[in-house]
């Protein structure tokens, strides 16, 4: 045959095998809420879904006399394929939890909960749970879980690898498949793959058995409860891609050309050596349907693998590909994406399909101009986030997480800290496909302790596993930009500290040379053993000076490190209650609240002035100036995006934090104005503060402040002017500290370049008569598991929100859904989430709905209230 027959021959042969593969593969869809995984039989692995149809029960005492001291020596081995070192052998005879009830098929659980996950046990309250504080959310959180499932396993699968992928579950996890302890994985934030091929047998009657257990005292914040993330079945061929088994790399990116560098990882779980082909294509992700598209726009050349039986062999390949769609941050760039499809091949068959979704980008961390992505700085302007989603806790849900990062970049938000913990897979998926910049983040706690039962009873066991797992996870997702080992550290002070951080460091470059590492310090100096050790140093609130301090950090790491990128890792922890005003307002730009300082002890709330912060905190004021003082910093993470569930600083008896820029329930706080006047200032927007009904206030000092973009503005009260400000250097807000109330109206006119911009108008509202009720979609999707967000103010004849009503709220539901919880933003509401009545917050409450499953038709939401004309809202089904 020719040369160019045979070139001819091969691009055919290729070509159908894509082919075969786009229509076989399996995938999954993010979908407005909905995870939709594809079997793919044809292609030899099925990965499917069991959130569905478990039994569920928690114990506050112990019912089983199991503990993980006595399963560690079988779970321990788990972490073989994460460590170097000597590999982890169970015990000889019988693993313990063979004779507990709850594992055996005979037990009957009809009694329990029936549920799906995710599952968050805790969220449904009540409040105030025995031996749990303000810092983990006073949500019954601790004790012991256990669920229950049926899986069925046909003839076919015993000739398969059948693996259990569970995304994440709270806390000290143990497996039983048939009686059999397959094993577990103690980090709640892990995910984790558990073989359960050995136990598997035919018929519908394989009983999966999972216990759980939290104790008091495990976390700073609220960790949740349960199995709150996706959990998986796959059923593969014994010889596969193995788990997290496809690395790819872009050495060289240009607008012309691009070059993959990529590893496969093919795994013989069989008894005998196999040989198999592997082939590699990579088609662009249509980012409207979230499927490979049908041209091949590279091929990495085919290699042959012969794998021996119980061992696993790595494939290398480069390929190019031609004028690439990059990924970056928009606007300016467009967060494309790609994916590879790797098969496969033995006796000429197709034996496994693996998908690998990635983009193509260069990051360059620069000492000076901070972050590029393709060679273009961008300012870094993140928020760290918690993982719980509010009164859903931690349960994960899409949509709900797709709803936090849409008003986070409405904000200007361009970047994400997980804080500080791995967060869920689709969390990633949606920051790819969205476009942010992420820092990535492992653990909060290494060998020092935080509380009494946080992770540093694991770290040694376990930090070198969770560590590798977690980057193998996460290694393809291009939003990733950087990988941080550690938050506030209580050890980074210390020679110990610097080791362990190095330790860890070189753990992270073993496995991802490609991105550089950082940490979060709060304490540690310049020149410090710990801070040597990281690619960037991480500042939290030494940047700007701590508490009310002007002494930056800034130029001490900037000394030290002339070379290295610096960025605010955590910033702010400005706090605020939203739209609750407390008078007199300081005249500094940040200072610490208290008493007589934006504080109510008696009320639990704090100023949204805007101008408050904890003692080592500062007002979003402060930080601009301090980095704006010194522009070679990269940006800031700043505490926090939205509200979450504990750490109720200042006021510990409250339920939930004061931090949020957005609070819990999804409703902007005036802080929200201030950020995006700075991070998204194209937006034409003037925000005026406070609201302009105070009949208790008439006469008194009121001041009315402006966020905006604009450089000049001018105050109208009552059609009078205030006077004309232009904005001086180094401030951030337009201030009339001296306006007296009246009631009527106030009007501000903002100017750019001396033209006008952007005004805004509040005024005297009368009293509460009716309910205005907006729903966040007008469709929801008949899944079970997408949701409408439901929001309620409480309005004057005129339409306009009473600022501080608080009338009682009930909500129903006609139709095919029903309310999954409902918030008001205020730390201080003990109702439990699931209540269907609650009162109003500064006028506003949420409620969030979830669709039936495999339901049609309108869903109404109704609102109603004593004294007060109600309203309702319809969404569709689909």
């Amino acid at each position: 045959m020719s040369n160019l027959l045979q070139t001819a021959y091969r691009a055919c042969r290729l070509t159908l095998l894509a082919l075969l593969v786009l229509v076989n593969i399996q995938a999954q869809l993010v979908d407005a809420g909905t995870i939709k995984p594809r079997a793919a039989k044809a292609t030899g692995r099925e990965r499917i879904s069991i959130n569905a149809n478990w039994r569920f029960s928690r114990f506050t005492s112990d019912p089983d006399s199991l503990s993980y001291a006595t399963l560690k020596p079988w779970i321990l081995p788990m972490t073989n394929d994460f460590i170097t070192g000597a590999k982890r052998t169970p015990p000889s005879g019988t693993p313990p939890g063979a004779d507990v009830k709850f594992v055996q098929k005979s037990f009957d659980d009809s009694s329990w909960e029936a549920l799906n996950l995710p599952h968050d046990w805790a969220i449904k309250g009540p409040f105030n749970a025995p031996g749990v504080g303000g810092g983990m959310g006073r949500l019954p959180s601790n004790g012991i879980g256990w669920y229950r499932r049926n899986l069925t396993f046909t003839a076919d699968d015993t000739a398969k690898s059948v693996f259990l992928d569970v995304d994440g579950a709270m806390s000290y996890s143990a497996v039983w498949l048939n009686g059999n302890l397959v094993g577990g994985w103690p980090f709640g934030y892990a995910s984790f793959r558990l073989d359960l091929t050995p136990y598997v047998k035919v018929g519908s009657d394989n009983v999966l058995a999972i216990r759980l257990q939290n104790a008091l005292d495990s976390s700073r914040w609220y960790p949740g409860a349960g199995i709150y993330r996706n959990v998986w079945l796959v059923k593969v061929d014994p010889t596969h891609v193995g788990q997290y088994g496809t690395k790819i790399t872009t050495p060289t990116v240009s607008a012309q050309s691009a070059t993959l560098n990529l590893t496969v990882d093919v795994e013989n779980k069989g008894s005998a050596a196999r040989q198999v082909d592997v082939v590699t294509t990579v088609h662009l992700l249509d980012p409207a349907t979230g499927q490979a598209g049908s041209e091949v726009v590279a091929t990495f050349p085919q290699a042959t693998a012969s794998v021996a039986a119980g061992a696993k062999q790595s494939v290398t390949g480069t390929a190019t590909v031609a004028n690439p769609l990059l990924w970056g941050p928009p606007p300016a760039q467009k967060p494309n994406m790609y994916v590879a499809i790797t098969t496969l091949s033995a006796d000429k068959a197709v034996i496994d399909t693996y998908e690998t979704r990635f983009g193509i980008r260069q990051v360059t961390y620069d000492a000076d101009k901070g972050v590029l992505i393709n060679g273009q700085p961008y300012r870094v302007q993140g928020v760290c986030q918690h993982h719980d989603l509010g009164s859903l806790g931690s349960a994960f849900n899409v949509r709900a997480a797709q709803r936090q990062l849409e008003m986070l970049q409405e904000m200007g938000t361009n970047s994400l800290r997980t804080s500080h913990n791995p967060p869920a897979p689709e969390l990633l998926e949606l920051t790819d496909k969205m476009g942010f910049m992420v820092m990535d983040e492992s653990f909060d706690v290494w060998v020092n302790q935080k509380t009494a039962n946080d992770f540093h009873l694991i770290f040694a066991d376990w930090s070198e596993a969770d560590l590798r797992s977690f980057l193998r996870r996460d290694r393809n997702h291009p939003s990733v930009i950087a990988w941080s080992i550690g938050n506030e550290i209580s050890e980074q002070g210390s020679a110990a500290g610097g080791t362990t951080a190095q330790r860890l460091k070189d753990i992270v470059r073993s496995e991802d040379p490609t991105r550089q590492v950082t940490a979060a310090m709060n304490s540690a100096s310049a020149g410090s053993s710990f801070a040597n050790a990281l690619d960037i140093p991480g500042l939290n609130y030494q940047g700007e000076g701590l508490g009310t301090s002007t002494s930056s950090s800034y130029p001490s790491f900037r000394k030290q490190y002339p070379n290295k990128m610096l960025w605010s890792s955590e910033s702010s922890s400005a706090v605020s209650t939203r739209g609750t005003y407390i008078f007199p307002v300081t005249s500094a730009n940040s200072a610490t609240v208290g008493t007589n300082s934006g504080g109510n002890a008696t009320a639990m709330q704090v100023s949204a002035y805007e101008l408050y912060a904890t003692s080592w905190g500062s007002s979003p004021d402060k930080v601009f100036e301090m980095q704006d003082r010194y522009p070679y910093v990269a940006g800031e993470f700043v505490w926090t995006g939205w509200d979450y569930i504990g750490e109720p600083t200042p006021y510990n008896s409250a339920r939930s934090s004061y931090f949020g820029i957005i609070d819990m329930a999804g409703f902007k706080k005036d802080r929200f104005y201030l950020y995006q006047a700075r991070w998204n200032p194209t937006v034409k927007m003037a925000h005026i503060l406070p609201h302009w009904t105070w009949p208790e206030r008439v006469g008194q000092v009121t001041p009315v402040h402006v966020f905006s973009a604009a450089d000049e503005a001018e105050l109208f009260v009552n059609g009078k002017s205030a006077g004309r400000i232009k904005r001086a250097q180094y401030s951030y807000r337009f201030r009339w500290d001296k306006v007296t109330y009246d009631a009527g109206d106030l009007k501000v006119v903002t100017y750019k370049n001396g033209v006008e911009w952007a005004t805004e108008t509040k005024k005297t509202v009368g009293a509460a008569a009716k309910l205005n009720i907006t729903a966040d979609r007008p469709t929801i999707a008949a899944d079970g598991i997408d949701l409408v967000f439901v929001s309620v103010a409480v309005a004057d004849s005129n339409g306009d929100t009473v600022p501080r009503a608080s009338n009682a709220i009930t909500f129903s539901v006609s139709g095919p859904g029903k309310i999954v919880s409902t918030d008001n933003g205020d730390p201080t509401d003990m109702t439990a989430f699931p209540s269907t009545t609650r009162k109003a917050f500064s006028g506003l409450v949420l409620a969030i709905v979830r669709a039936d499953p495999d339901a049609s038709g309108p869903i109404t939401v109704s609102a109603a209230a004593s004294g007060l004309t109600g309203a309702s809202v319809t969404v569709q089904v689909r």
